[in-house]
């Protein structure tokens, strides 16, 4: 596991209401609710976590419910735009099921590089994808009542990112992250890493006409790579100054370490360690359970809380 990117880590976007995004992703799509805490930035918000049972990097998807009548995003140019999430095979008719069941926007199942995949919106219109993966995904599920490991989401298959031009997003990828292309499909140009099994691929679409995105309710607001430690993180730090692109110092999130920086192309990339992990202040058990707080907002507690909406 040498000095490199591990594939995605986590990814984060923007939703509205609060209870409705906790609703739509624990119990439509059932996965499990790993941690409830608050913006590091702004604590009258939250900051969401849904993942596998433990919070494995690769399956983390987390949001910023920003709250009701925030401004709706625009997919564009220099945004992740499709969030790929990888599903057992010949388990999309039941996701199209229950789909309809629940009035979730989908569109009937397609195929791309030789998988086959549904595309559907969450709530706040932002756009997911089942992907049947040709690869074999030997992680373990996370089951509820409703939703069983053999039609359970895995993980991510991939995130796929828009831009005017992939040339310069494409060096960081390969010169920095050392992945390659390995496929490609008129304008959809896909990456891989091969230092892990899932969660590896990165897919460029190229749009020279397209407009800048808009970065608000149902968009992507950032797209985590994983490194193992803190000393390859730092290592990585080196590497893109040297590059020549501005990126953050190391920050403290709680549940790991993570470095900032914007790519070429205009999306916001972080890389982020696997320590200290998600059962660092909760047991495996109570994961999600507690509203937990950064260390300088702890005597704002009650405030907080009541400020908060109930969600669970």
């Amino acid at each position: 596991m040498e000095n490199k990117i591990l594939g995605l880590h986590h990814i984060t976007a923007i939703a509205g209401d609060a209870k409705r995004n906790f609703d739509f992703y624990s119990k439509i799509l059932g996965l499990r609710f790993i941690k409830k805490t608050v913006n590091f930035d702004d604590p009258g918000t939250y900051h969401f976590y849904f993942g596998d049972e433990v919070g494995s990097a690769g399956t983390i998807l987390t949001f910023f419910p920003w709250g009701a009548g925030i401004q709706q995003g625009r997919k564009g140019s220099g945004m992740a735009t499709e969030i790929g999430y990888s599903v057992p095979k010949g388990s999309l008719d039941f996701w199209q099921k229950r789909f309809e069941q629940y009035n979730v926007i989908y569109n009937k199942p397609a195929e791309k590089f030789g998988e086959k995949y549904l595309t559907f919106l969450d709530p706040d219109g932002l756009k997911l994808e089942l992907i049947e993966s040709k690869t074999d995904d030997n992680r373990k599920a996370w089951e509820t009542d409703e939703v069983k490991a053999d039609v359970a989401t895995k993980g991510f298959h991939n995130i796929t990112l828009t831009l005017n031009n992939i040339k310069p997003t494409a060096a960081i990828l390969t010169d920095i992250f050392g992945y390659k292309l390995i496929d490609q499909d008129v304008n959809r140009y896909r990456y891989a890493t091969d230092a892990v099994e899932n969660a590896a691929i990165v897919d460029l679409v190229e749009l020279p006409e397209e407009k800048r995105g808009l970065n608000a309710n149902g968009t992507v607001h950032h797209v985590a790579f994983r490194v193992q430690n803190d000393e390859i993180l730092m290592k990585f730090r080196e590497k893109i100054e040297e590059y020549g692109l501005q990126i953050t110092p190391q920050i403290d999130r709680q549940y790991f370490h993570s470095l900032y920086f914007r790519e070429p192309g205009g999306v916001l990339f972080e890389i982020a360690t696997d320590n200290p992990g998600f059962t660092v202040d909760e047991s495996l058990e109570e994961l999600g359970q507690n509203l937990k707080l950064p260390a300088q907002y702890e005597s704002q507690r009650a405030a907080i809380e009541e400020h908060l909406v109930k969600i669970n």
